[in-house]
């Protein structure tokens, strides 16, 4: 069988796509020889915004050591392999369909979920090969996400934190803290990115409880843009860098948190890190392929941030621009906050094209997304695809900057479709 055919088995182990809790996992986990306790030390990253840029980031300065660094992380955007690395490499179909196929013997068909299967095959292959260090990014939360069994991980990281999720989180931002808080491991140091004050009065809480030393930005460690690179300053000293790979302000606040754990870890290659990151869906532009053929003057951006704190990153990331008139193609799940993600992109925007996620039962219609554009004030229609979408805006401003955003999920469809 292929990896896709044994992932569509799996995903009909449990009637529910998320049921948050940790027994499945602990008693699968168990049946396998408790691969979570073989993993090379382990990097956890939790937060609302930023953990996989913040993870590639990590990554890159680890590798530019010479450092082997596995990698897990979700969702994908093409194939479910971009989900699993393997001392640095992408797992290979092979390694996929023998770790699955080892992982649903041993599960036997008992009820669990497609995450938490899957995450159990991820730490089988994990442990079995040699690596320095293991970078885990948390599916949703943190408490009780799929990740959090590793008990004793040589570090913690939690990213901002802003409302998301809200059905299975809660619906303040403490009470969303509180479960990305569940993360911190007693006597293990934590990285706080940026945070409201009532969220980071709850992770002081839970630090203190667990006697958990924070590093915590603005405070511990600083990151700013200043004269056209980036400056980093903790106790051990100064650094003056280039700007993120990745753009956008935030980009930099992710970046003071992959610096801060590459020195708590005892290497030294901040520039790499910055420089060689690479982070697929993130303000990506796209520069080759049949959307691009389709619109050869205009300017074409993909990017999958999808709650109101991603609309104002994005908003801020696309004021850093040489001008060009802004055209956007969105398509988005039914259970994000649609209206607060484009409440900050209202005022940039010439018009907006809904559009539906193809191959998504939760996605929003293109008419509903039509229908929250046209609420926020902005100038709206309707496609039938992301292609045709591109098409239009191209006859009507061959010079715009096409902006496709929305959904994770959207971008990997375009990602697939553009090759």
């Amino acid at each position: 069988m292929t990896s896709d055919q044994l992932l569509e088995q799996m995903g009909k182990l449990h009637p529910k796509v998320m049921d948050l809790s940790l027994g499945r996992m602990h008693r699968l986990l168990e049946a396998l020889g408790n691969p979570e306790r073989k993993l090379p030390p382990v990097i956890h990253i939790a937060g609302t915004n930023g953990k996989g840029s913040t993870q590639a980031m990590i990554r890159a300065g680890l590798e530019a050591a010479d450092l082997r660094v596995h990698a897990y992380t979700s969702p994908h955007l093409a194939r479910f392999h971009e989900r699993i690395r393997l001392a640095g490499e992408l797992i290979s179909e092979a390694e996929l369909v023998a770790v699955l196929e080892e992982t649903m013997a041993v599960n036997a068909g008992a009820p669990i979920t497609y995450f938490e299967i899957t995450t159990c095959a991820a730490m089988l292959a994990m442990s079995r090969i040699e690596a320095d260090y293991t970078l885990l990014e948390v599916g949703l939360g943190g408490r009780l996400d799929t990740t959090n069994v590793v008990e004793s991980p040589r570090l913690t990281i939690i990213t901002p934190i802003s409302l998301d999720h809200q059905g299975y989180l809660g619906d303040t931002l403490p009470e969303i803290a509180g479960e990305k808080a569940g993360i911190i491991k007693r006597g293990v140091p934590c990285i706080v990115g940026p945070q409201p004050d009532e969220v980071r009065a709850v992770i002081e809480t839970k630090a203190e409880e667990m006697q958990a030393r924070l590093l915590i930005a603005g405070q511990d460690w600083h990151s700013f843009e200043e004269r056209g690179g980036m400056v980093y300053q903790d106790e051990m000293g100064l650094l003056d860098l280039p700007l993120p790979a990745l753009i956008g302000a935030h980009q930099v606040e992710n970046a003071g948190a992959a610096i801060c754990a590459l020195r708590i870890l005892g290497v030294d290659t901040a520039e790499a890190a910055l420089r060689d990151a690479k982070w697929p869906a993130r303000m990506q532009k796209l520069v080759s392929g049949p959307l691009l053929d389709a619109a050869p003057k205009a300017e074409l951006w993909l990017d999958g941030g999808h709650n109101p704190a991603a609309g104002k990153a994005l908003a801020e990331a696309l004021t850093r621009l040489p001008e060009r008139p802004l055209y956007m193609v969105c398509g988005m799940l039914n259970t994000k906050d649609i209206g607060g993600y484009l409440a900050p992109l209202a005022a940039s925007a010439v018009k907006l094209t809904g559009v539906s996620i193809p191959g998504e039962t939760a996605t929003l219609s293109a008419n509903e997304i039509c229908a929250a554009a046209l609420e926020a004030g902005m100038a709206a229609d309707t496609a039938p695809s992301v292609s045709e979408a591109v098409s239009r805006i191209a006859n009507e401003a061959p010079n715009a900057r096409i902006l496709l955003c929305g959904s994770l999920y959207l971008a990997g469809r375009i990602l697939q479709e553009n090759g």
